[in-house]
């Protein structure tokens, strides 16, 4: 990876900042991208001290425009772009008879769309290297988390659409890989939109007993080197997925009691 441009979205905290440093420290060259040019910078300030070059880009991936000046000035610093990762996100906690329709949109406009925009203009420059495009998803791409409806739908999504623009592309030597975490510690659940659409404030999980956002980022790092398709990360992911294609009553039922259980949790 060394020299090589990676475009790192939602990169001011959590899977995103991890991601971007993991990267730095093998010597490739980052753009990392978000809407807190405040955060942005505390990230750039560790990737310099690694060494590398580095550029901050202010960026609301909902937004069109946004994301084109952000692959445009990619290309206009470094010439090419070899690895984009598609990561800014935010989730919901919301019952959908309960909810504003503006907080499925919002989510949507982000986690989708904001994957959708980057990687069009991205494409281009990608294909020329041979390059990656990844999209940090969610065990809720695999199976429907009750009262994250949006948030589901949001990773369902991004995976139709990265296994399409996978296989438009399958001899043209793009490689893509979709990646789902399971829950990590990260500040998501914080900034979770309730169902008037402001911010949940605190997370009703146990974040210390998650897995680490450095450890998500070099499972990432490791995955684009190797060029792998999918990732599915911690044993709860794995088992969620597997029994989603062959139990799904059983799935649904567990999901269901777990969510239930959460503080302050909608599920009666």
């Amino acid at each position: 990876m060394k020299d090589k441009v990676v475009i790192v979205t939602g990169a001011s905290s959590g899977i995103g900042k991890a991601t971007a440093i993991r990267f730095a420290e093998a010597g490739a060259k980052l753009v990392i991208a978000a809407r807190s040019i405040e955060k942005l910078k505390e990230t750039e300030s560790e990737i310099i001290n690694l060494g590398t070059e580095v550029l901050l880009q202010s960026t609301d991936v909902a937004n069109e425009e946004d994301c084109k000046r952000l692959i445009d000035g990619t290309v206009e610093k470094f010439g090419r772009i070899d690895v984009l990762i598609n990561n800014a996100g935010i989730s919901m906690r919301a019952l959908l008879e309960e909810m504003d329709l503006s907080v499925i949109k919002n989510v949507m406009d982000i986690n989708f769309w904001g994957a959708v925009y980057c990687s069009k203009f991205a494409l281009p420059h990608l294909l020329k290297q041979k390059g990656s495009i990844v999209g940090v998803s969610s065990i809720a791409g695999y199976v429907g988390l009750p009262a994250r409806c949006g948030y589901s739908a949001s990773k369902f999504a991004m995976h139709g659409f990265l296994e399409s623009v996978r296989t438009e592309n399958l001899e043209k030597g793009l490689h893509v890989l979709i990646a789902c975490p399971g829950f990590t510690a990260s500040n998501i659940r914080n900034t979770a939109l309730t169902a008037d659409g402001s911010a949940q404030g605190k997370s009703p999980r146990e974040e210390g007993k998650m897995m680490t956002a450095e450890e998500v980022g070099n499972y990432l790092f490791i995955a684009v080197k190797k060029r792998k398709q999918k990732i599915v990360l911690t044993t709860e992911g794995k088992l969620a997925v597997f029994l989603s294609k062959f139990f799904p009553k059983v799935i649904q039922k567990a999901v269901f009691n777990k969510m239930k259980k959460e503080p302050d949790s909608p599920l009666k």
